[in-house]
């Protein structure tokens, strides 16, 4: 059993996506990057009783996708000991330009590695990625209001299934749907001026979103035609 252990460790830390574990904690679920400031912020922080971990973050355009993204996380990579906590800044370098008309979306991850030491040659020490949705917000939407593109869904029945259209420049995030008495699983995230469809049917649908903060909306309902 310890030469697995040992075998596993040589390997390199385990990865799992989680949003937290017990000694990090990052403070948010979504961050949005507003292009009329110069930076988007992050606290990370590590408990009083935690040990020292190496904090490692990048943006991404998606899961394992090595496209060049607009965007640098300072510190890159860091020591974060136990009681302290550090802010990750997102900046936009503009290297690639992201539309003027509609919110783009990335993912930011950031990736906990705990220390080791010897008395951890027989312990499976595990590395814990969180990974959370990046939006860039252009300058030209300083005046809209994100909050309610939520509330400006349509939903248009077509046999058993549901269209959701957005007609608005904000991603729209879902965190329940429920079409007739049917609860949806995995409700979809809507594009800028996109949409998505999915299975059920019934006379009414009633739906919450996620804001920008986090937390979730009261819920809205509406008749189907």
């Amino acid at each position: 059993m310890n030469q697995l252990i040992r075998a596993i460790l040589l390997s390199g830390a385990c990865m799992i996506s989680l949003t937290s574990q017990a000694s990090i904690t990052v403070g948010g679920t979504r961050l949005i990057y507003n292009a009329t400031e110069n930076e988007a912020s992050l606290p990370v922080s590590n408990t009083q009783d935690g040990v020292p971990y190496l904090i490692q973050s990048w943006v991404e355009l998606s899961e394992n996708v090595k496209d060049q993204v607009p965007f640098i996380v300072t510190p890159p990579l860091f020591r974060l000991d136990a009681g302290h906590e550090n802010t990750l800044r997102v900046i936009y370098t503009g290297e690639k330009k992201l539309p003027e008309n509609r919110e783009s979306v990335f993912w930011l991850n950031v990736k906990s590695i705990p220390s080791m030491t010897r008395s951890d040659e027989n312990r499976l020490l595990i590395a814990v990625k969180t990974r959370m949705k990046l939006f860039y917000r252009p300058a030209s939407l300083a005046s809209e209001v994100a909050d309610d593109a939520w509330k400006k869904l349509k939903f248009e029945p077509r046999g058993e299934h549901l269209v959701i259209s957005n007609s608005t420049p904000f991603y729209v995030s879902l965190y329940s749907l429920k079409v007739g008495n049917k609860y949806i699983s995995q409700p979809p995230m809507i594009s800028p001026f996109g949409s998505e469809t999915v299975t059920g049917s019934g006379k009414q649908v009633a739906w919450r979103a996620i804001n920008d903060f986090g937390g979730v909306t009261t819920e809205k309902r509406q008749m189907l035609k």
